[in-house]
């Protein structure tokens, strides 16, 4: 991979899912200082005692920087939710430009249930959040998004796709320590998310829209340091959130998007790579 110029977003409309927290609230940050308009959603809108980070917070922090936005309050098990956030985008900004599906079903006992305690409901919403509303909001957006020249969708992985692809994949870690990474629903609806943007790649291809998937690593979020502490974990291999948050503002705003369309890439070893600093002014073209 060689390092692209970096296009200018002022003015780009971006939707940004599970913004209330973690890598998406980054990321927000990270597009409303290269001037883009933003399209925040989460369920989180008001304080809640178990997580950390609201929407509210998110729109109130990104509005202190100067720059546009609307909080859409969205539950991404819903279809109407769904649809009701990208006529939002379109209402009042006029049409949609990236889509970054980073929001993933990760709270709740789900995580520290072995394969013979999940319901089949605990299943279905792990898909029904992970996979399905990408796959809604994917179909949603793509024919705004050709009536505008084309856009980008990036959707967020996790360490079980083919971004680590061996000859023969690598036996899956049970857990470390008492942290469980047997997690069956959110790792297989991950996987069925990068398998989808593959998939999806060529016809988007022919709209003008790239579909880049996306391995964040393990990020020092808000939940993933509640977790480790409650482990008693240490998280000192945790990168920054702005290391994702980088990597998915230069997916959004790279010169030549079908380069990289239909494939899963790792954000830190990218970023590294590509000799990306976190503090980076982009280099911009018109």
């Amino acid at each position: 991979m060689q390092r692209q110029k970096e296009l200018d977003l002022t003015g780009k409309v971006v939707i940004i899912t599970g913004a209330s927290r973690g890598v998406g609230r980054q990321a927000a940050q990270t597009f409303a200082r290269r001037g883009a308009n933003l399209v925040l959603a989460a369920r989180t809108v008001e304080p809640d005692r178990t997580l950390p980070g609201t929407l509210n917070e998110t729109l109130t922090q990104i509005e202190n920087t100067g720059a546009s936005a609307i909080a859409v309050q969205t539950d991404l098990a819903s279809e109407a939710d769904l649809q009701h956030l990208v006529d939002a985008a379109v209402e009042r900004f006029g049409g949609v430009d990236v889509l970054i599906n980073n929001a993933a079903a990760t709270t709740g006992d789900i995580w520290s249930k072995r394969f013979l305690e999940l319901t089949r409901e605990d299943w279905l919403y792990q898909f029904d959040v992970n996979l399905h509303a990408p796959f809604t909001l994917i179909q949603l957006v793509t024919p705004i998004m050709e009536s505008r020249g084309g856009g980008r969708i990036i959707n967020l992985s996790t360490g079980s796709g083919e971004v680590f692809r061996q000859p023969e994949e690598l036996p899956k870690l049970e857990n470390i320590g008492e942290f469980s990474l047997a997690v069956p629903g959110y790792y297989s609806s991950k996987r069925a998310l990068d398998r989808l943007g593959n998939v999806l790649a060529p016809e988007l291809a022919r709209k003008g829209i790239a579909v880049i998937g996306m391995h964040p690593g393990l990020v020092a979020t808000e939940l993933v340091a509640i977790r480790v502490e409650e482990a008693g974990l240490d998280n000192s291999v945790a990168v920054p959130m702005d290391v994702p948050a980088r990597m998915l503002a230069y997916f959004a705003s790279c010169a030549e998007p079908m380069e990289y369309t239909g494939r899963l890439f790792w954000a830190e070893r990218e970023l590294k790579e590509l000799g990306i600093d976190l503090d980076d002014q982009p280099t911009t073209t018109t």
